[in-house]
């Protein structure tokens, strides 16, 4: 009996880290807010080698001055992503579709794993339905 194997990483060509991608992203995604995230997202052509979505993180430095606070929200974030988006991913690649995402944390405290465990799922139902 064969079993899908699935892979729960996160790797170098998953995160958003183009600067012009990231800025067009921002001047002309779409936007849907999940509290405490803000979501922006946009399709982008798909390239034959590239993952079917990246994904960035973000927390302000106005609501989170010191940079253990905001580094452990991304890591949060970035971990729950992690666990839960293989849904999407196969969604986007069985419709050759590739997504530029952005997640900003809006709140001012720093919620707790389950909290942004159950929140990174609706986001995903929302990016699923919407693409």
């Amino acid at each position: 009996m064969l079993f899908a194997i699935k892979t729960y990483s996160f790797k170098k060509e998953e995160r958003l880290k183009s600067r012009k991608l990231i800025e067009t992203l921002f001047r002309e995604g779409k936007a849907f807010s999940v509290f405490p995230y803000r979501v922006i997202y946009m399709a982008v052509p798909l390239p034959v080698d590239k993952v079917p979505v990246q994904v960035g993180f973000s927390a302000t430095t106005r609501r989170f001055p010191h940079a253990t606070d905001r580094n452990r929200i991304k890591r949060l974030g970035r971990e729950a992503w992690r666990l839960q988006k293989q849904a999407l991913y196969d969604h986007l690649q069985s419709h050759s579709r590739q997504l530029a995402v952005f997640l900003v944390y809006t709140d001012k405290k720093i919620a707790d794993f389950s909290t942004l465990r159950d929140k990174i799922s609706v986001i995903l139902e929302k990016l699923k339905s919407s693409c």
